[in-house]
């Protein structure tokens, strides 16, 4: 029994590390993008840097001092949620809830994090970034294994703003929701902090696709879906999104968007749905995968 409790302690410990590093650093895919939509930015043609540069020098001078002085890239730590792929035979399964709910306890006074959970109807901030329902857990049971793939996301205030989520007629089809994305982003994507990543879920009914909208943010940067059709469309979207000109923080630019990725679920034939979140430029998310004898690696943070 005291062996189980301690290894209980471990797991929460490297939840809180989970958090810590999210919450500081950018992860590698992100990290690299936004480096490459900083060496394409427009400029001058006396050689100086233009705004669009300098905004994204002000973002990389902004992560640099996160790292030196050990705090948050960004104020706003967002509301935690946690996607969990859990191995029904992982030895810990059944911890697994709470130590997530008390991993997100402690980091808010280790790390910190901001205290941005308030009730419902109450109206009150519960001070430790728990609250009914949150942190938010999404399960995902693979039957046989012994390890969890948890991925860490943190919902930041301004980046949920353009989220939606909308069932169309069904002859609206694919046109209706793609236009539904553009007049999302053209009026509250600036709120979001761009870069954005965008991720779009397409289902049958609204609950379904708000889930893949989201489950689409925490895919690295440079996968595809798997379906040629729906890779096609993310490329289509990713360069005619960048074509509005919104470029970082939405003071204009060439670059609006770091990637556009799309998740579905096959639909009832009277029904398509359609549901839009977003990642601002500060894009925090980790991916930790953990055997069961609770060794672990970042994956999404291999350069820390």
């Amino acid at each position: 029994m005291e062996k189980k409790s301690e290894n209980v302690e471990r797991l929460t410990d490297i939840i809180v590390r989970s958090l810590d590093i999210c919450t500081k650093y950018l992860s590698d895919d992100v990290f690299a993008r936004l480096k490459e939509m900083q060496d394409q930015a427009g400029s001058y043609p006396d050689g100086g840097g233009g705004l669009e540069q300098r905004i994204y020098d002000a973002m990389f001078k902004d992560l640099t001092m996160a790292e030196k002085l050990n705090r948050p890239c960004c104020q706003d730590t967002g509301v935690i949620q946690f996607f969990v792929e859990a191995g029904t035979a992982f030895p810990f399964l059944a911890e697994l809830g709470s130590c997530l709910r008390e991993a997100v306890i402690r980091a808010t006074a280790s790390v910190p994090l901001r205290p941005n959970v308030v009730e419902i109807f109450d109206e009150k901030n519960t001070g430790d970034n728990t609250g009914k329902h949150i942190p938010w857990i999404d399960w995902e049971i693979v039957s046989g294994s012994d390890k969890i793939r948890l991925y860490v996301y943190l919902a930041g205030g301004g980046c949920s703003l353009p989220g939606f989520a909308k069932v169309f007629m069904p002859l609206e089809g694919y046109e209706g929701a793609v236009k539904a994305v553009f007049d999302q982003i053209v009026a509250l994507g600036p709120n979001a902090c761009p870069p954005l990543l965008v991720g779009i879920g397409l289902a049958g009914q609204a609950d379904v696709a708000a889930k893949l909208s989201k489950k689409a943010l925490l895919r690295f940067i440079r996968t595809r879906n798997p379906n040629p059709k729906a890779a096609e469309l993310e490329d289509k979207l990713l360069g005619t999104l960048n074509s509005i000109g919104m470029g970082p923080a939405g003071f204009s630019g060439s670059n609006s968007i770091m990637a556009v990725h799309i998740e579905e679920a096959d639909r009832h034939t009277a029904t398509f749905a359609a549901a839009l979140s977003t990642g601002c430029w500060a894009h925090r998310r980790a991916v930790i995968e953990m055997n069961a004898d609770l060794s672990y690696k970042v994956v999404s943070h291999k350069r820390l």
